[in-house]
């Protein structure tokens, strides 16, 4: 049997056996990661069973995204629906319409499925501090995993993740992409009390800033770098007492340091790559990784290849895993890929939208070039179904198992025990 051959029905097995019919968008995505890994017979099964057999729980990602209704959004535009209206729409779309539309669920199950993935530290806060702002995103993926509880649920403590797990379901663990504050100033106690109200809410991780400079500290495509506020620090301080994990993604290098040296819990950089392989502001330098590790906490490689410093294929990635590895050990690195799978319907449902003029430039016109995520044809060797091949990877890099599923999701449930369990909240 010639080597394609063999790989395609090696993997065509194990997803028969899960019950999982691997769409063409999903195929292409394997396909381009097999011809760059080339694995052997023995690499190839090995890592698939080891997968299959891990709690796989992704440091900070997206689940799977719907198709939008282009006819919906249409007859929106047509009435004189604004920007921002039409905006929500298409969100509210992405993250939700595979609760009703039965081809969209078919899609988002089949990605769950195809991935492997036991549990995702979901995106669930709009990037800002505006506590309105913020709990859409918390609305529209609770709503998902009410209604789709037997597929999806919500994982409001570590233990549901191992509960999924051993149930052959799928869940979320909630993170918000900002620190909710109102921003009156009436004191610090009263600016901090939206950090109890969303872990209430199930949040249990928050970005102090978002790439640029807010209240909290200088977000990482600020170049005055000027790190964390006096006003950083109480929240810092108060996200350790309630139990909502600090994660300096987007954080500054100096905030990244002041917060690691002010927090009294482990904190994370949960989406981020290493500086030593390429610089660029969203990665972090060893300096960095050291304080976050040294709170006992991990740092997340993501799946951007403009980030990793090379677009072409999966090696990238595992480049910087390794990287992780040999100098901070197995204990401190996990996979939070930033990128989610995105259903075969869209393109279909986008051409029935009309085009609409030309819109201002955007805030990010402020921030660095290269500071945007980018997606070019080489990072689909690193779509989200292909976490199996991730996986397959690490074992023929020479890992381990017993590392292979801390970076997998270990170091994450690891995490996760530790801060709630000091919650004094």
């Amino acid at each position: 049997m010639r080597r394609r051959q063999f790989l395609t029905s090696s993997l065509g097995g194990v997803l028969a056996a899960r019950r999982v019919e691997a769409n063409e968008k999903i195929e292409q995505a394997r396909q381009a990661a097999l011809a760059v890994l080339k694995p052997t017979k023995a690499q190839l099964e090995h890592g698939l069973e080891l997968h299959r057999n891990s709690i796989v729980f992704e440091s900070y990602g997206f689940s799977p995204n719907s198709a939008v209704d282009g006819s919906r959004i249409k007859a929106e535009m047509e009435a004189g629906a604004s920007e921002i209206e039409l905006q929500d729409l298409r969100e509210e779309m992405a993250m939700t319409r595979h609760v009703a539309d039965a081809a969209e669920r078919e899609e988002y199950m089949a990605a769950w499925k195809a991935s492997g993935i036991t549990c995702v530290f979901q995106n669930a806060g709009e990037e800002g501090s505006d506590p309105l702002r913020l709990v859409k995103r918390l609305a529209r993926f609770t709503y998902v995993t009410d209604r789709m509880r037997d597929f999806v649920t919500k994982a409001v403590e570590p233990d549901d993740v191992v509960a999924a797990k051993k149930a052959g379901r799928h869940c979320l663990y909630f993170s918000g992409n900002g620190v909710p504050i109102t921003q009156n100033w009436v004191s610090v106690a009263d600016e901090l009390r939206y950090v109890r109200v969303f872990f209430q809410l199930g949040i249990r991780m928050m970005h102090l800033t978002y790439n640029r400079r807010n209240a909290v500290g200088d977000g990482c495509a600020e170049p005055a770098n000027a790190g964390l506020s006096e006003f950083g620090r109480a929240v810092v301080q108060e996200m350790n007492r309630v139990g909502v994990i600090v994660d300096v993604a987007h954080s500054g290098w100096q905030t990244s340091l002041d917060a690691a040296k002010c927090s009294q819990r482990p904190m994370v950089a949960s989406h981020s790559c290493c500086a030593a392989l390429n610089r660029h502001i969203r990665s972090k330098p060893d300096e960095v990784i050291r304080a976050i590790v040294d709170t006992g906490g991990y740092i997340g490689i993501c799946a951007i290849p403009s980030f990793l410093g090379r677009s072409e294929d999966i090696a990238a990635m595992l480049d910087h895993i390794d990287y992780v590895v040999k100098r901070f050990g197995a204990d401190h690195v996990t996979i939070g890929t930033d990128v989610a799978y995105v259903s075969r319907n869209a393109a279909k449902e986008n051409q029935m939208i009309p085009r609409r003029p030309r819109a201002r430039t955007g805030w990010e016109s402020l921030w660095p070039p290269g500071s945007l995520v980018d997606r070019p044809a080489g990072s689909l060797t690193m779509a989200w179904t292909n976490w199996p091949l991730f996986t397959v990877g690490m074992v023929q890099r020479g890992h381990r198992d017993s590392d292979i599923q801390k970076i997998l999701g270990g170091n994450v449930l690891r995490m996760a025990r530790a801060v709630l369990a000091q919650s004094s909240f």
